[in-house]
């Protein structure tokens, strides 16, 4: 079938609109007619490191949309269903099996590769081939072939622009803290970088009943995104301030019990590994620098961990539907963070998202 997609022809180039060759769902696919997709900071980084010859691709994998077509094998989706469409991952190796699908020993070839596992690719433009199949759904596109693993059925009132940054970013966030620190009430979780991921973190420990949440943000409507939370942000770039992690160890009686990072950059990821108490664990969430420098005598005389992680633990399958409960209840107050674009508006959206001006873009195809 013949639809519209955003393009990357060239190492770092822009989005280009072309009309493309979608193939024919197989046995075990599902295709999405998109109606909404976040824009992620991987999205901008992952063409910049492609080989020419890995391009022209389409990546997007925050989607949302209405299920059109379904593969004989495919079970549990029908025609016609509301979906968020998330990360891939194989569901039979050692890690799948183990419930940590964010490991999948298959996840480089089924979420980044731009092709099928087999080595077959879904679109072509003329007689050239275009990479898809990015995060198993290529969704900056307006229609996107997808599996039963990474597609979530969801409620058909609820609003698919708003559920699109669930798919990534706001499941990676959130997830960290439900799924990997799984904090207190009365214990402590500082948030370096209140971005989409951040916010979410924020939104989710406060929404849970943290009561000592510290962001750190140069951003003064980041900062003020997260005092809405009940957070106490601080500007790094103060001057005259004592340094960040000791405000933030005032702040939390002697050094946050948690901190997430989601700049990537190396001197903030090592304020936070400071500003945390004894034992105390940091996960570094950010994409960015290829090596952090570590504080090897603060690390070896207090028994911190450093760590990462993957999606924050999340199998979309399960977080995203606990998620939106949390966001049914009130918990997780998060729609705000989301400004919406129409599509032919990617460039705007793609420069406000690397200025800081929003939150979260989310891209939205007219009727």
């Amino acid at each position: 079938m013949k639809t519209t997609a955003y393009l990357v022809e060239e190492p770092g180039g822009d989005f280009v609109a072309a009309e493309v060759e979608l193939e024919e769902p197989r046995d075990d696919e599902v295709l999405v007619r998109i109606v909404a997709t976040g824009l992620c900071h991987t999205d901008l980084t992952v063409p910049t490191m492609l080989p020419q010859e890995m391009l022209p691709t389409v990546v997007g994998h925050e989607g949302t949309g209405v299920v059109e077509k379904v593969g004989a094998a495919v079970t549990g989706i029908e025609v016609g269903d509301h979906v968020v469409l998330s990360f891939r991952s194989c569901r039979e190796c050692g890690p799948c099996r183990a419930g940590d699908v964010g490991y999948c020993e298959q996840s480089l070839l089924l979420n980044y590769m731009g092709m099928r596992a087999d080595g077959s690719t879904t679109m072509k433009r003329g007689d050239q081939t275009v990479f898809g199949n990015f995060f198993g759904q290529s969704s900056l596109a307006r229609h996107a072939l997808a599996y039963a693993d990474n597609c979530v059925v969801v409620d058909k009132s609820l609003d698919l622009a708003r559920l699109a940054p669930f798919a990534c970013g706001f499941q990676t966030g959130a997830g960290t803290v439900l799924n990997v620190l799984d904090p207190a009430p009365g214990e402590s979780i500082v948030v370096y970088g209140a971005g989409a991921v951040g916010l979410a973190a924020i939104a989710v420990a406060r929404g849970t009943g943290v009561e000592t949440v510290v962001a750190v943000d140069p951003v003064g409507a980041r900062r003020e995104a997260a005092e809405a939370y009940g957070a106490t942000a601080l500007d790094p770039t103060e001057e005259g301030a004592a340094p960040v992690e000791d405000r933030v160890r005032e702040l939390t009686g002697g050094g946050a019990t948690y901190a997430i990072d989601t700049t990537a950059i190396p001197d903030v990821v090592l304020q936070a590994q400071r500003s945390l108490r004894t034992r105390g664990v940091l996960v570094a969430l950010g994409l960015g620098a290829p090596e952090y420098t570590i504080d090897a005598i603060d690390l070896l005389s207090t028994g911190k961990i450093v760590r990462s992680s993957i999606e924050g633990e999340s199998d979309p399958l399960v977080t995203i539907p606990e998620l939106i409960a949390l966001r049914e209840a009130g918990r997780f107050d998060v729609d705000h963070l989301v400004t919406t674009y129409p599509f032919e508006k990617i460039a705007d959206a793609v420069a406000d998202s690397r200025s800081g001006a929003v939150v979260k873009p989310v891209l939205v195809w007219g009727e």
